[in-house]
């Protein structure tokens, strides 16, 4: 099933492996062999946030060295991967004030100094462009900094670059590739290069998979956070609607869109994550009550997080890969053997949310681009119909794989005052909240639902679009609720996530249980940059 149909219609949500190696095998040149390069080996590979502070406070290295290091293997890997959009041509620059002011004291906090790369769907008032990776946009500068790009860089953090992406958010064309852009090409799943790395936020899952920075944030409006970083074998943690603001972000939909922190892990995306909490006035309407922000979820996280948590297994989100299956129940296990009770039990209305959850995006999509559009004064389009007609005149650049199906449809929905739109929304809301994952959790008396990620990445196909197995993205999603994903293993050298999910604002319990499952587990791999499985 491709992705975007999966979004469309539906809310589901021991063998011997021949591989190869990029290092393993190079073609001759003059009969001469080619110097190898291995791309797993890399200085600060896995290293993490408090690691690399430990090395700056001691002066083992400094922000300005640390970024360069990335820089470097960004040129040598990321020709095999295309996981970055655009390099910030003043990122030496900020990392070296950023030494300056450690030298001074104090330091700004956890960030201080550390690379983050983020989705080229997020403004940056800089040198640097926002496209959605879509040629239509190019020039497009910002005119100021999306508010959680201010937080970041008042945190101290470098912004290395901005990552490639599912063009549009994976918005324009039910037969899309994942991570295919017209900007940045196709990002390659690391650890297996002819695999799909899902999206839309490929390019920073990829990118944080593979050791090209330390920390990525992506957006989400349903499996965008979760789906590439389960493929890509990383953490990613999409947040209540409105933790973040959403504002300088071109949008899908209002109502389910967000952005979220990408790491290595949950320590590392927990840190992220509090460093850009805040209610943001100004920002669109979310349909969730406001709850607890903190500015340090770190605090949350113990080993004992599973110790006493009775966490549901939604029985009908899993079942659509035997492998996938075995999995999730060793993971079943596993939480059990911590002092989990797991709970099994059938999400009644998750079927029930694709049909008027797409009629909602179509709409959203429409009003909020079209806002986007006319508040940027470098965007050379205004509006939706304008990059329709762009891409039509520019086909063989812009669509030389699949349309614009999804263009069109929101082109041809009214406005956001529509009785269609109003409707849909509010039985999606009721059917994802009061009577979908608020219901779930108080029948059966949990503290999370968890249930796979992802199946393992398919292979990528330009012809015939993504061919998405199986996820839970759409419950959460579709609420506005928090989602986690961790690490659970592998089916034939590929990554799957475990995805952790609950009730509005409940990311510390959340982040207690996939801690927890982390540390118990330990399933993080570095990638191996496979060129084929079989």
């Amino acid at each position: 099933m491709k992705r975007r149909s999966f979004l469309k219609t539906s809310a589901l949500g021991s063998s011997a492996v021949a591989i190869t190696s990029l290092s393993a095998c190079q073609p001759a040149t003059n009969g001469k062999k080619e110097q190898t390069i291995d791309l797993t080996s890399f200085e600060l590979n896995e290293i993490t946030i408090s690691q690399l502070q430990d090395k700056m406070e001691t002066g083992e290295m400094t922000s300005e060295g640390i970024c360069q290091k990335y820089l470097d293997r960004i040129s040598v890997v990321d020709k095999h991967l295309k996981s970055v959009i655009e390099l910030n041509p003043d990122a030496l620059a900020i990392a070296k004030q950023m030494d300056k002011e450690r030298s001074k004291g104090p330091i700004r906090g956890p960030l201080h100094g550390i690379p983050v790369m983020i989705k080229d769907n997020i403004d940056t008032g800089d040198k640097m462009q926002t496209t959605a990776g879509s040629l239509g946009l190019e020039g497009n500068i910002a005119p100021e900094d999306a508010p959680i790009v201010k937080k970041l860089r008042e945190a101290g953090a470098v912004l290395l670059g901005k990552t490639n992406l599912s063009e549009w958010a994976n918005f324009r064309s039910t037969e899309s590739s994942s991570g295919w852009s017209g900007r940045g090409g196709q990002v390659r799943n690391p650890y297996c290069l002819d695999r799909s790395p899902c999206g839309s936020s490929s390019g920073s899952g990829a990118a944080v998979a593979a050791n090209l920075c330390t920390l990525a944030i992506g957006t989400e409006t349903n499996g965008s956070i979760v789906c590439p970083s389960g493929v890509n074998g990383i953490v990613g943690i999409k947040p209540t609607l409105g933790m973040w603001s959403r504002r300088g972000i071109i949008p899908i939909a209002h109502s389910q869109d967000t952005a979220g922190p990408m790491a290595r892990t949950v320590k590392d995306a927990a840190t992220l994550l509090g460093a850009l909490a805040g209610f943001d006035s100004n920002d669109a309407e979310t349909h969730v009550e406001k709850g607890k922000l903190f500015s340090d979820y770190t605090q949350f996280l113990h080993k004992e997080g599973l110790k006493g948590k009775r966490i549901g297994v939604a029985s009908n989100m899993i079942g659509f890969h035997k492998e996938v299956d075995k999995l999730i129940k060793d993971a079943y296990k596993a939480m059990q053997q911590a002092g989990a009770e797991i709970v099994e039990f059938e999400f009644e209305n998750s079927r029930k949310l694709g049909r008027p959850s797409y009629q909602v995006l179509l709409y959203e999509f429409k009003a909020g681009l079209n806002k986007y559009l006319q508040s940027h004064p470098n965007a050379k389009h205004k509006t939706l119909e304008g990059l329709i007609e762009f891409n039509t005149k520019n086909a063989g650049q812009e669509m030389p794989w699949f349309g614009q199906e999804i263009f069109e449809a929101a082109q041809e929905k009214g406005g956001l005052h529509s009785k269609e739109y109003i409707d849909a929304l509010a039985e999606l809301k009721k059917l994802s909240q009061k009577e979908g994952i608020d219901k779930e959790i108080e029948k059966h008396k949990l503290d999370a639902i968890f249930a796979p990620t992802n199946g393992p990445a398919w292979t990528i196909d330009w012809v015939n679009g993504d061919h998405f197995g199986g996820g839970s993205s759409s419950p959460a999603a579709v609420a506005g609720y928090p989602n986690i994903t961790v690490p659970m293993g592998f089916v034939h050298a590929l990554p799957v996530g475990i995805s952790f999910f609950g009730k509005a604002w409940s990311e510390p319990t959340l982040l207690a249980i996939a801690y927890a499952f982390e540390q118990l587990t330990k399933h993080r791999k570095s990638p191996g940059f496979m060129h084929s499985i079989g």
